[in-house]
């Protein structure tokens, strides 16, 4: 983290100056980490037609989240993230033995998750508000051991991504033609699945329940809008995020927002812009 902060240092900003406001070198770094990480499952998310998907797997989370506290484990993230996998591999089943469509799937998992999760958060006549952070987030609370947890996520996607992006495509363009040609769907799904699961789970303190999904759809829906192949579209899917998520943070920061809803504003923004580009090119 030293090399970090002494780089920050050269920032013209008056929270990089040395010797303190760590939290926001920390958020920085959590930024340009997590924006990436996004673009990237964006992608896949949109390809797939899960747009409610990671919604449905933060109200999973906030459900372990209220198991948690209510056995009273003093980290409750760690079951959080365990029930939003089991969730996640829950919900491929169901999806590949039922004639449903995903969306339906997604809406009866997910309206059941954040009653189940109110519920339990509430029994006994407990007030939810300790829970209001998981709802709204706070990137500056962002330590260095979540950072380096984050920067590996971050480099097992990619890996994952380079390896398999290919298969998971094709998986989700024409699942029949995928299994004809060896790939097994419904370990992609699977897999592809879970990974959502624990970034959702591990950005909810972060960003926010509430407006976690639209850092996952936005990305890969304003690079759809003026992408003309497979590679600009996921790379315009990264550059869209990392470029939203430091604007939204720097605004944030100066003029005292919720970071989440800012950086979810700069991508509604970018959306629009790419709409009314792609729009004049078509």
């Amino acid at each position: 983290m030293e090399l970090w902060y002494s780089i920050i240092e050269l920032l013209p900003f008056e929270w990089a100056q040395s010797g303190g406001m760590y939290f926001m070198k920390n958020a920085l770094l959590a930024v340009i980490l997590m924006s990436p990480l996004f673009g990237l499952l964006s992608t896949m998310i949109v390809t797939n037609k899960m747009s409610f998907f990671s919604d449905a797997l933060g109200h999973s989370g906030f459900t372990g989240i209220a198991i948690g506290a209510l056995c009273g484990l003093a980290n409750p993230l760690w079951f959080a993230a365990a029930l939003a996998v089991a969730f996640a591999v829950l919900f491929s089943l169901v999806r590949r033995k039922s004639n449903f469509s995903s969306d339906t799937i997604i809406g009866v998992f997910s309206s059941t998750a954040v009653a189940l999760g109110i519920f339990i958060s509430t029994i006994g006549g407990r007030s939810f508000t300790k829970f209001n952070t998981y709802l709204i987030g706070d990137i500056l609370s962002v330590n260095p051991n979540e950072l380096l947890l984050l920067l590996i996520t971050l480099i097992c996607v990619t890996v994952l991504w380079v390896i398999g992006i290919n298969r998971l495509t094709l998986a989700s363009v024409h699942p029949a033609l995928a299994e004809s040609r060896g790939v097994k769907v419904f370990a992609y799904e699977t897999i592809f699945s879970a990974i959502i699961a624990l970034v959702v789970t591990m950005a909810m303190t972060w960003v926010g329940l509430l407006v976690i999904n639209s850092l996952l759809i936005l990305p890969a829906a304003s690079a759809r809008n003026i992408a003309g192949n497979m590679r600009k579209y996921h790379l315009f899917s990264v550059l869209g995020a990392l470029v939203c998520g430091l604007a939204g943070l720097f605004l944030s920061y100066y003029v005292g927002s919720s970071s989440g809803a800012a950086i979810s504003l700069f991508l509604a923004l970018w959306f629009a812009v790419t709409f009314v580009i792609g729009k004049k090119k078509a």
